[in-house]
């Protein structure tokens, strides 16, 4: 199935990211290479561009619809998190721009042997990576009670997280969890009635939560906003596209502290970190228009956070 992917807030992302047509420019996730292609379509052929993803579905399709790109472009099938050692292997030190489009791919979504979905029956899966071992057949499975409860209540911001793992844990002790139908029904029947009548699909957020279990995708995030900062020429933007409420509030925060002049405690007399503000935040957070959200409702809950390098 050819990789499809509607890029999000693409044409504010493009615009907020290249500052010059002759620079480097790293996308750390490439998904359908929507953003890509917008990015390159605005540099010449002195310009540098990498491409970056765990998937390996992103990745072919990344070799088929770049190929034709005016400037050098260097695809990495690796996860972002390493990005200091990805641009050590290319011989890279500062860039010119980064841009991050959180969450998961409408192509992973659509896909249902990836198991992302609880609108389609499927084997549990959910790794971005299909590579890595680890997926959300162990997270169901294998984790305890009171890890189930923290993960969907952190993670999924659920409600009924505690009685959801309970369900979990009951329903195993019959025989394992194994497709998104079987957890979906486990589910529904931990939710109330009541509860299920008004909101998302009772399955939505505690989906949430085990695919960013899975995929580890919040613990990398500060650590890597923060090395890409430190890979940054003068004037270079980050730019990071969110899905939810959790990433949001790492980024905002993230970019919060690296604009700071100062990081001592409000009760100290005078500052004594010597840290000095290594981004300036770029505008407000970006939300997707109107139209947009017509033809892409998906992207309802994408915000776009740009800051610039000082």
């Amino acid at each position: 199935m050819e990789f499809h992917h509607i890029s999000v807030l693409r044409d504010e992302s493009v615009r907020g990211l290249v500052t010059k047509a002759d620079g480097i420019y790293v996308d750390c996730t490439l998904g359908g290479s929507g953003h890509a292609r917008a990015v390159i379509a605005q540099l010449n052929e002195n310009a540098r561009f990498i491409g970056i993803d765990q998937d390996e579905a992103a990745i072919r399709t990344a070799k088929e619809r770049l190929a034709d790109a005016p400037c050098h472009v260097d695809i990495v099938h690796s996860n972002f998190y390493r990005l200091p050692a990805i641009l050590a292997e290319l011989g890279i030190d500062k860039v010119d721009g980064f841009l991050f489009d959180l969450g998961v791919s409408s192509h992973q979504l659509d896909i249902a042997e990836r198991g992302f979905s609880y609108m389609q029956d499927a084997p549990l899966d959910m790794r971005m990576n299909p590579e890595q071992k680890f997926s959300a057949y162990d997270v169901v499975n294998t984790y305890s009670e009171s890890e189930l409860h923290d993960i969907i209540s952190s993670y999924g911001e659920e409600r009924w997280s505690k009685r959801i793992a309970q369900f979990i844990v009951k329903e195993r002790q019959t025989k394992p969890i194994e497709t998104t139908f079987e957890l979906v029904s486990v589910i529904k029947k931990a939710v109330p009635a009541g509860a299920r009548k008004d909101g998302p699909h009772p399955a939505k957020r505690t989906f949430q939560a085990i695919r960013i279990e899975v995929n580890n995708e919040l613990g990398i995030l500060e650590d890597t906003f923060r090395s890409a900062v430190e890979h940054l020429n003068t004037g270079g933007r980050i730019c990071v596209i969110t899905f939810h409420s959790l990433e949001d509030r790492i980024t905002k925060k993230t970019f919060q502290q690296l604009a700071k002049n100062c990081i001592c405690p409000p009760s100290l007399p005078i500052c004594t970190c010597s840290h000095r503000a290594q981004i300036r935040t770029v505008g407000k957070a970006i939300a997707p228009s109107a139209e947009e959200l017509e033809y892409n409702p998906r992207a309802r809950s994408a915000k776009l956070r740009i800051a610039e390098k000082l």
